[in-house]
């Protein structure tokens, strides 16, 4: 069983106190850290954020919201072990071959550290500021994966697609291992579905107001109709028995999870605030220690 903090980037948006986070969140044993991702922060929107029960999103516009590579590249570079994933980017929004271009940078100067975890998006407000379509952003989505691990695999990329379109290019340097791990996002069978298509992993997100656990087997069922492995998907889910403060028997817990087919473990960063040398300590002595090898 891994296990990974969320929300590093919003809750530490500065250097020292970035830097003071994941390193010990390394100390603490934890796999990995995710950073999430807005470029830009509407103020008068009327979409409905789907991981919050007031459908709003969490802080203000004028808090600091470092842009999720950026950030992960400085903190690659204060760690030896860690491992980075975007929790989510919204792929819609990013070019695919510009964003190839960065992730697979960050993967081969970080060795390999990286993941990138996708989402087609909710905040259509966002979406129009940036001038780009609301409507088919899945397909979208499908196409700029396929674009990307095109240009990761070999030199001379030729694609054809609705939305992207390229011939005899080469993007370089590529990733550490010829691809980075894609981590699908989303609380929606669509989301399952593209999982379990071509989805190195699946993450219906922690805060999802809805029962996400029969979205694993929905991935796991469109992998075998798509002549996949099912185990070959990474299954990620959060663990509220785990958090500092929490009731419950944290074995247990975890034992449920792995009987379900669930690989690595999601925690929030706020619960541990704000003394993380007592409390990453102490879950790292409590809990990845004896639990990590379930």
């Amino acid at each position: 069983m891994k296990f990974t903090l969320h929300f590093g980037n919003n809750n530490f948006p500065d250097l020292a106190g970035a830097t003071r986070f994941v390193q010990l969140a390394e100390a603490a044993g934890f796999d990995s850290v995710l950073a999430i991702d807005h470029v830009v922060f509407p103020h008068d929107y009327k979409s409905t954020y789907p991981y919050s029960a007031t459908g709003r999103l969490f802080g203000s516009p004028s808090d600091p919201l470092p842009d999720p590579l950026i950030w992960m590249a400085f903190m690659a570079a204060a760690t030896t072990r860690l491992r980075f994933m975007t929790g989510v980017i919204i792929l819609p929004l990013r070019h695919p071959l510009v964003l190839a271009k960065q992730v697979a940078t960050l993967d081969f100067m970080s060795q390999g550290r990286i993941e990138l975890g996708i989402g087609v998006g909710w905040l259509k407000e966002e979406f129009e500021a940036l001038g780009v379509p609301f409507e088919k952003r899945g397909k979208r989505t499908d196409e700029y994966i396929a674009a990307m691990r095109a240009l990761w695999a070999n030199d001379g990329a030729s694609f054809t697609g609705e939305f992207v379109n390229f011939t005899e290019v080469s993007c370089n340097p590529k990733p550490i291992k010829g691809r980075v791990p894609i981590v699908i996002g989303g609380h929606s069978e669509a989301a399952a579905r593209r999982a379990g298509r071509i989805g190195d992993g699946f993450f219906p997100s922690i805060g999802a107001q809805v029962d996400t656990r029969p979205l694993f087997d929905i991935a796991r069922r469109t992998a075998e109709t798509a002549g996949r492995d099912p185990a070959a998907i990474e299954m990620i889910a959060g663990c509220p028995e785990l958090l500092p403060g929490a009731s419950g028997d944290p074995q247990a817990a975890l034992l449920e999870r792995k009987e379900r087919g669930i690989g690595r473990i999601v925690v929030p960063v706020g619960p541990f605030l704000p003394d993380l040398e007592e409390t990453l300590g102490r879950f790292g002595e409590t809990i990845i220690k004896p639990f990590g090898r379930l």
